[in-house]
């Protein structure tokens, strides 16, 4: 049996599955998910069992502990063939590549434009290879977006600048979005070629991306994860001269007003709550006039991206929720779809209303664009990009 454990770090959570890949797809064995970290206690939940609370130590403490969960309950790291792990932004890079010191270095010289995200990968990394040798693998989430084309890609800045510093748009949030595309092909039973997909990764970040045959043709995210949609910290898009503006009238650096851009915004910085959607329905649905602000900024937001992936995309086959927000969040996507009977999405409002988990189409029966909602899957794609890459999937 040859076996690969998935690492999936974010800035607050750490997900661990663990799979078998001899044979087929890779088969899920178990899971775990650590959540609450940098806030005093972590929460360690497996997918089978009882959970338990641990002091926080970081994304490296937390990488231990599960590690110690998988000695005690699965046999351990010797029983292990290769790590994978989820990068988000991996440069040029657009392959899955093989884990060494050089590739570490590379990364490190992207967290500046990934800060929420490299650099608790590149701890996990960090901690793993403190305990053992065995290969990993980073698998990228900007590289599905590498066949975006030039006009996608490209700011209108001075060429020379955007040449000399490497910039332009990356995208992220790939391997999700592959997984959308790739799950609404099945159930739709059509060759992923075929198909015109907009998919929307929503959660406490949020994405949306334009596929056509299989191949992503224009993403919300750009040179750093934070252009695009409202995110739960996140701003999105917005003028760029508000960073100069902000930093000029309260006297800080611009580099601050980025942080801020990324740490206060978005949906917590309208509604000067959490940013947890699920409040904000709440609070919405109590009469708070931040709480409806933000939640009507959030999917208008979305709705124009949908409209303008229409475009480029020539009319779609289907839209494709997914993420923490497109999974279970009833009243967004009834908000996101309302008013846009003109290009075919008509939502059965029952459809909507039970979805609950696994996959279901929640539009109309003769509904001219069919709308999916999809539970994301990363962790799978990474165990089968990194035993392909191995060679030890059968």
């Amino acid at each position: 049996m040859a076996r690969i454990l998935v690492l999936n770090a974010g800035s607050a959570t750490l997900k661990a599955r663990l799979f078998d890949v001899t044979v087929g797809e890779p088969r899920a064995l178990a899971g775990l998910h650590a959540g609450g970290i940098g806030s005093g206690t972590v929460r360690y939940t497996p997918s089978g069992g009882d959970a338990w609370v641990a002091d926080d130590a970081g994304v490296a403490g937390a990488v231990r502990e599960t590690l110690r969960w998988l000695e005690h309950e699965h046999g351990g790291l010797a029983t292990v063939d290769a790590v994978g792990h989820r990068i988000v932004h991996g440069g040029d890079l657009s392959e899955a590549t093989a884990v060494d010191d050089a590739l570490i270095d590379y990364l490190r010289g992207l967290e500046a434009m990934a800060p929420l995200h490299n650099r608790p990968a590149l701890t996990a990394m960090d901690a793993v290879r403190s305990l053992t040798s065995v290969p990993m693998v980073a698998v990228f989430d900007n590289a599905f977006h590498s066949t975006l084309p030039p006009e996608a890609a490209t700011y209108a800045i001075p060429a020379d600048l955007a040449q000399r510093h490497g910039i332009r748009r990356y995208g992220f949030h790939g391997t999700a979005h592959r997984w959308l595309a790739l799950r609404a092909a099945n159930l739709m039973g059509a060759p992923l070629e075929s198909l015109r997909l907009i998919t929307l990764q929503l959660g406490s970040g949020c994405s949306a991306c334009a596929i056509a045959g299989g191949r992503s043709v224009d993403t919300s995210m750009g040179l750093s994860p934070l252009e695009g949609l409202v995110m739960r910290t996140r701003s999105g898009d917005i003028d760029p001269a508000i960073v100069s503006y902000l930093a000029r009238r309260e006297g800080v650096t611009a580099e601050t007003v980025v942080d801020w851009l990324n740490t206060r915004s978005g949906l917590a910085g309208l509604a000067g709550r959490s940013g947890m959607m699920q409040e904000i329905v709440r609070g919405a649905a109590e009469g708070d006039p931040a709480c409806d602000l933000a939640l009507s900024v959030f999917c208008y937001r979305v709705k124009k991206y949908i409209g303008a992936y229409l475009a480029a995309l020539g009319g779609a086959d289907a839209v494709v929720f997914g993420g923490g927000i497109g999974e279970n969040s009833a009243e967004v996507r009834a908000r996101i779809c309302a008013g846009m009977e003109w290009c075919g999405i008509e939502i059965d409002e029952a459809r909507n209303r039970a979805v609950a988990g696994g996959a279901a189409r929640i539009t109309r029966d003769d509904a001219g664009i069919r709308v999916w909602v999809v539970n994301v899957d990363e962790e799978t794609l990474i165990a089968k990009d990194t035993a392909v890459l191995l060679g030890l999937s059968g």
